[in-house]
């Protein structure tokens, strides 16, 4: 059986061996309740604590400001419930691609009286600046702004935004708050919360080849955030729950490894990338690349084929055993089109007609060499076929 190519990073990374082997331990040898007294509690706590270690040298943070979650997802509703709960009423500014993990908090927090805006982006997934700054209001606690587009790869100006935001604060009796989510960045751009002016930060272990079900949220000291659950006095009283020792020690490693790795990762994921774009460009007619190519994380290829069914091709791709996606994960299952698609212009036949590929640190060059082997001649069958040429 051939060997599966796998081009979904965006979605989930492979488990690493060194993060894989250092959580082991911990769930049958020293599996003890971080919250326990004895030894094997003290252990796992010891654990616990070099992994928040960790987390704060990747995001030159202190440690106490480090919180361990379940995800991003549980971050950014964290940050985003949380504020508005401890401030109360007023207004919030995100994008209008954000991921629903953003968005939808924010239209929670709109039907209860909150006021919203939804920054538009320009054709290549950007925002404006000065849109940005026309947009804060008197009351405006919180802007939340993804660094990495999950479907294009769109690159926000972050540190420019929280350069904004403290010029803006100076002159402001309530504070606007700044939150980003990285998930799509950590394994490939800086995320040091003081050079981009960050009071908060959502990352992600699985996007960084750590495990499944944890994240973490940088809260800046000081912040006033609340928790939205109940149940106990963990994570600085703000997420309950027993802690996920195992886990959260593979996020520490996981983020160590992205540390050392990230320059050398950068360079190889984007080179192979370019070769996708650029091959696909130039061979295969009525094809287009979404977004900028020059600002862009470097394992984004989101590529719109017209008379064509991005459905259709993904299947045909998973038959030459090669995975890509039609947009996020998370809303692989819906037909609605894409609201990232939407919002840089396309159509709907076109959001329909995407197809997008994220390479990882994994991914080889032979690889590349399969994937615009095969591509070409799917696009031209599918094609043949189509109902919409």
């Amino acid at each position: 059986m051939k060997k599966y190519i796998y081009f979904d990073n965006a979605a989930t990374t492979p488990v690493a061996e060194e993060v894989l082997e250092a959580m082991l331990p911990y769930f049958r040898e020293k599996y003890g309740n971080a919250s326990s007294l004895h030894s094997l509690g003290l252990s796992s706590d010891k654990a616990v604590e070099k992994a928040r270690q960790q987390t704060a040298d990747f995001l030159n943070c202190l440690t106490e400001e480090v919180i361990f979650t379940s995800g991003a997802t549980e971050s950014n509703n964290l940050t985003v419930l949380g504020l508005a709960k401890s401030l109360g009423q007023g207004h919030i500014i995100t994008t209008a691609i954000e991921h629903p993990a953003i968005l939808e908090p924010c239209e929670a927090l709109e039907k209860e009286g909150y006021e919203l805006t939804k920054l538009p982006v320009s054709s290549k997934g950007i925002i404006s600046l000065k849109t940005l700054k026309e947009a804060i209001q008197p009351d405006t606690f919180l802007i939340t702004i993804m660094y990495v587009n999950n479907e294009i790869g769109a690159i926000q100006p972050i540190k420019e935004i929280g350069q904004l935001i403290k010029e803006v604060n100076k002159n402001r009796k309530q504070k606007i708050y700044f939150h980003t989510d990285a998930v799509q960045a950590a394994s490939f751009f800086p995320c040091d919360v003081d050079v981009l002016g960050l009071d908060f930060i959502s990352i992600s272990g699985h996007k960084i080849y750590g495990p499944k079900g944890v994240g973490a949220l940088y809260v800046r000291k000081g912040s006033p955030l609340k928790s939205i659950q109940y149940g106990g006095h963990h994570e600085r009283s703000l997420r309950p729950g027993t802690i996920n020792t195992p886990l959260i020690v593979g996020l520490g490693k996981a983020l160590e490894i992205v540390k050392k790795r990230r320059v050398k990762d950068t360079e190889k994921v984007n080179q192979l990338s370019k070769k996708i774009i650029n091959y696909i460009l130039k061979n295969i007619p009525m094809a287009s690349y979404n977004g900028d190519e020059n600002l862009r994380a470097p394992g984004h290829v989101n590529i719109t084929f017209e008379n064509i069914e991005g459905e259709s091709l993904l299947l045909l791709l998973d038959a030459e055993r090669i995975a890509v996606s039609t947009g996020s994960a998370c809303a692989s299952h819906s037909l609605i089109p894409s609201h990232v698609l939407k919002a840089i212009g396309l159509s709907n036949e076109k959001c329909h007609g995407t197809i997008r590929l994220s390479l990882g640190r994994d991914n080889t060059e032979e690889e590349v060499e399969v994937l615009l082997k095969v591509l070409p001649k799917i696009i031209k069958k599918i094609r043949e076929r189509s109902p919409l040429k």
